[in-house]
């Protein structure tokens, strides 16, 4: 049952940040590829809020949204500078910038050693018990998705929809582009922050590896797999790429060459998908 609530936990987890990357990729048609850096500033800011300077989870998370939309904000302007394949491979430069602060800024963050001993969220209610957590990763989700709903279907969505399809032509109607890609991009970076805070809590250790450049693209796969510009998608994909693997376990393989045999499967699996089935399970858009 342990083993169950911790799978569904990173699943909550992970539909957060995909829910959030799809406003941008799927949604603006911004191929990003800096999620995972966000994730960890989120991480980070809350873990040392709660280790440091002790103070109650839901502050410290709305503290990680805040600087981390703060540095979205001044990443978005760079990034706004750029289209296409340049937009991605500045975002993914980014991520390795922040990988490498996290790695390397030992005072702040203990660098390569992690930040062990942060604690569960406890206001009113004690989420120290895994089942408790799982609730409240499940209630953030819930928030998430209402509000990544409503944004899509408001005006606000149907211009980054025409953002995607012919920026040009958006300008041309006199809509100044680089404000709605900007905005979405702090906000989706505000809910990975989420995600990050809600992960260091639950794990109560953290360290740079969690947030690599292979983590930023494990999170596009999850999007492109349940589907670009679907939210429901987005959480299809994480459900599917967080519990595949573990469901392979099961799957007989001969103990030598079990992991092995795990991560063929797995591949092979994206790989058709991704030839008769581009858009993703539920996509409406394709890269």
């Amino acid at each position: 049952m342990e083993y169950l609530t911790h799978l569904a936990i990173l699943f909550f987890i992970y539909a957060i940040l995909g829910v959030s990357l799809n406003l941008v990729v799927g949604y603006t048609g911004l191929l990003s590829s800096a999620h995972a850096a966000f994730y960890g500033i989120g991480a980070y800011a809350t873990a040392i809020a709660l280790t440091s300077l002790h103070i109650n989870f839901f502050l410290s998370l709305a503290a990680g949204i805040i600087i981390t939309g703060i540095i979205a904000f001044l990443i978005g302007i760079v990034l706004s500078r750029f289209r296409g394949d340049y937009y991605a491979l500045v975002s993914l430069g980014f991520n390795v910038i922040v990988y490498s602060v996290l790695l390397n800024w030992q005072g702040l963050t203990r660098g390569p050693l992690g930040m062990p001993g942060i604690p569960r969220p406890e206001f009113v209610f004690d989420f120290s018990s895994n089942i408790s957590f799982l609730i409240l990763s499940f209630l953030f989700v819930i928030v998430i998705y209402i509000i990544s709903r409503f944004l899509v279907a408001s005006s606000f969505g149907r211009v980054l929809k025409a953002i995607r399809e012919d920026e040009q032509a958006v300008q041309v109607f006199g809509y100044n582009t680089n404000y709605y890609k900007l905005a979405i991009f702090v906000i989706s970076a505000g809910m990975a922050a989420a995600a990050g805070s809600l992960f260091a809590s639950y794990i109560t250790f953290i360290d740079p590896s969690s947030f690599t450049v292979m983590e930023s693209v494990f999170i596009l796969a999850v999007i492109i797999l349940g589907g670009l510009s679907n939210l429901r998608g987005s959480i299809l994909g994480a459900f599917i790429l967080v519990l595949l693997p573990e469901a392979l376990r099961f799957a007989g393989f001969p103990q030598a060459i079990a992991a092995q045999m795990r991560q063929m499967v797995y591949g092979l699996c994206l790989i058709f998908l991704m030839l008769f089935r581009p858009q993703g399970l539920l996509g409406e858009y394709k890269l």
